[in-house]
């Protein structure tokens, strides 16, 4: 891992990262007048239009992996990304080596629309380009940069149990899905989900850790879950490299877990220079200000919602105006927030075991083209799709 500079103009330029435009008024430019003017109808929430589950394709690439985690929809076609795909991360090896260990899966899927599985990347842990403690175990942090720059997060284990859980590191792939970079170290421990905004030459991940204690505490509650705003810069054809690490957030609840290895601040989603934070531990969302350009820890933030019809949420992903969409790891639901905190929508997208739905899902990202949620499906090792 090296450190670099970015141009010092682009500084600037990366405070806009992320920041929506404000719509114009309804009237704007209308002839002056005293007139009220009319109250504005309650936008429809986004879920509202969305009623039917179908299945896109299976998950599970030629080596077996399983327990499909991190859903990143490419936005455009560079070297072996196709737009529209959509990327996938394995958390666990194959079910017959020996059965599905968690912190071993390998490797990176792209399921096409029409279901076609392809494989981007099977990452070797014994021939990587730097440090990454423990090895390989790809989670739900997935995001893909400028230039087909692909970053996903590594939590590994050595036999599938939190016992032998690992730092791990952040893995930067170049557009063909050879691993050209690791990062490690400054505060990264546990990547567990990540989301990312990018201007030019310099992008900002924001990538949570679960880790901090979590496998001392042995299945008790520790409140060291953390944020890092990772600066990176890109020059020429070389993978972007980190610039500056910065804990934004900090107290994150977090623990142990024999069914899931661990549980913590897992879904993260930018908007208006604020980051919302999906504290699955007790079932909240928070939000972090100031996430671009803060230069210290705003804690767990500011609780925006509790309860109600989250349980447990996990992936997160923003509709075009913003609402907030989670996923929950206690049931098969997934709920529809507003940025002011009040729930909207919630609809039931998997039944499938007992309780209905729980473990069943965590990635999700939108579809580009449509009105629909591309979602994981882990009861199944399947991509489903809402729309």
């Amino acid at each position: 891992m090296r450190l670099r500079a970015c141009s010092s103009a682009l500084v600037s330029a990366a405070l806009t990262l992320g920041l929506t435009a404000a719509a114009t008024p309804a009237g704007a430019g209308a002839g002056a007048g005293t007139a009220t003017p009319p109250v504005a109808a309650e936008p429809r929430p986004f879920l509202d239009r969305l009623n039917t589950v179908s299945l896109v394709g299976s998950t599970v690439p030629a080596n077996g992996d399983v327990n499909p985690y991190g859903t990143f929809t490419i936005r455009e076609s560079v070297g072996d990304l196709r737009r529209g795909n959509v990327l996938i991360s394995n958390f666990n090896n194959s079910v017959n080596l020996p059965a599905g260990q968690q912190g071993r899966g390998t490797t990176l899927v792209q399921v096409a629309p029409d279901g076609a599985l392809t494989t981007f990347a099977t990452i070797d842990p014994n021939n990587l380009p730097g440090p990454c403690d423990g090895g390989v175990g790809l989670t739900t942090a997935l995001t893909v940069l400028p230039g087909g720059w692909v970053v996903v997060g590594s939590l590994p284990t050595s036999d599938g149990t939190s016992t032998t859980a690992k730092a791990g590191c952040l893995l930067v792939l170049d557009k063909h899905g050879t691993v050209r970079e690791t990062i490690a170290g400054h505060g990264i421990n546990g990547p567990w989900d990540m989301t990312a905004v990018s201007l030019g030459k310099r992008s900002e991940l924001f990538v949570t850790n679960v880790l901090n204690g979590t496998v001392d505490g042995n299945g008790a509650e520790v409140d060291e879950g953390t944020v890092l705003r990772i600066t990176l810069c890109a020059e020429g054809d070389q993978p972007p490299a980190p610039v500056a690490f910065t804990e934004i957030g900090s107290g994150f609840p977090e623990r142990t877990d024999p069914a899931a290895l661990v549980v913590g601040p897992t879904g993260v989603g930018l908007h208006d220079g604020t980051l919302y934070v999906a504290d699955t531990v007790l079932s909240r969302i928070t939000a972090i200000p100031d996430a671009l350009t803060r230069k210290n820890s705003a804690g767990i933030g500011r609780v925006i919602t509790s309860g109600g019809s989250l349980n447990a949420p996990l992936g997160m992903a923003l509709t075009p105006r913003g609402d907030i969409l989670t996923v929950n790891g206690g049931d098969g639901n997934i709920v529809e927030t507003t940025r002011s905190g009040r729930q909207v929508a919630t609809k039931t997208i998997n039944n499938e075991g007992t309780p209905p739905g729980a473990g069943a899902l965590f990635g999700l990202d939108l579809d580009l083209d449509h009105d629909a949620v591309y979602f994981v499906n882990n009861a199944d090792n399947v991509l489903d799709v809402l729309h």
